[in-house]
């Protein structure tokens, strides 16, 4: 039975559309925004009812954020604001970098991310942005629910606002993990021209190379090959997928479980963490660099 189920949702996570029925389980699925792949986010919220998913994921072990930054609201296009934690750069600066958090919503932890990013990069603006719209989930029934509730829409809506919040000579980045890391991508696709830069983390790639075609920069992927839903099949069809976009990919492969450099979870590896995140900050330090 449980060699039937996985197979079954390999098939959803690695087919290109979903059926009316499969929309029907997906409580996110919205019609897609803005040019924007409804289905590569919207085939990892359905993860969101999957029990191996979500027993796999630990509740984050208590943590308080008391650093510096501060929370920010910003207009959006839809009218309702959105929100985000932002560190400033020691001076003024054109340089964001989009921290987009995991299934567990903006909480500590990320600020924490957040702050690491902003001292080891003092020239970048630092936002990490909350696509749960102030929910934060402290279980794993709760961060399903959050992630299986998010329209493509909103989400589109609110990294739009961060976007127009940042200005129209922001050169943007971005980097996310599990749930972040598709948004990563998205975000990304979303920039357009302003875009320098994408690192994700183990998230569902956009799947259609067509969308890949308008990325205005190469993208840093860290994945995990013992990842059962991002597995090597489906990581190897995003760098077909990227090449055949004429764009270009590094894939960073770690022999690790999904999340594995969340600190808060049981397959968490912080030697590969460690080497992850300098592989990113290099990455991102570069991009700003090149684009100075």
């Amino acid at each position: 039975m449980l060699t039937k189920k996985l197979l079954t949702l390999g098939a959803a996570l690695l087919s290109l559309s979903f059926s009316a029925s499969a929309q029907q389980m997906a409580s996110c699925c919205a019609r897609p925004a803005a040019n924007l792949s409804a289905s590569a986010t919207e085939a990892f919220a359905m993860l969101a009812s999957d029990k191996d998913f979500s027993g796999g994921h630990d509740a984050p072990l208590p943590y308080s954020y008391a650093g510096e930054g501060k929370m920010i609201e910003f207009k959006t296009p839809d009218g309702t604001p959105g929100h985000g934690f932002e560190i400033k750069s020691a001076k003024p600066s054109n340089k964001y970098l989009f921290v987009i958090h995991e299934w567990w919503g903006l909480n500590d932890y990320i600020k924490k991310e957040a702050a690491t990013f902003a001292n080891e990069m003092p020239d970048v603006n630092v936002i990490a942005v909350d696509l749960y719209d102030g929910k934060v989930a402290t279980t794993p029934e709760e961060a399903g629910k959050y992630m299986g509730e998010v329209k493509t829409e909103r989400a589109v809506s609110i990294l739009k606002g961060a976007q127009m919040y940042a200005g129209p000579k922001a050169q943007l980045a971005s980097i996310g993990w599990c749930f972040g890391g598709g948004w990563s991508l998205q975000e990304a696709l979303l920039g357009g021209k302003q875009t320098v830069g994408c690192v994700m983390y183990y998230g569902m790639p956009e799947k259609d190379p067509s969308k890949l075609k308008s990325l205005n920069s190469d993208v840093l992927g860290i994945f995990a090959t013992q990842d059962k839903w991002i597995n090597p099949e489906v990581v190897g069809q995003f760098k077909k997928d990227m090449t055949a976009a004429g764009k270009s990919v590094t894939i960073e492969n770690y022999d690790a479980d999904h999340a594995f450099a969340n600190p808060s979870n049981p397959k968490f590896n912080k030697e590969y963490a460690t080497k992850a995140h300098g592989q990113a900050l290099a990455y991102l330090r570069g991009r700003f660099k090149s684009k100075a």
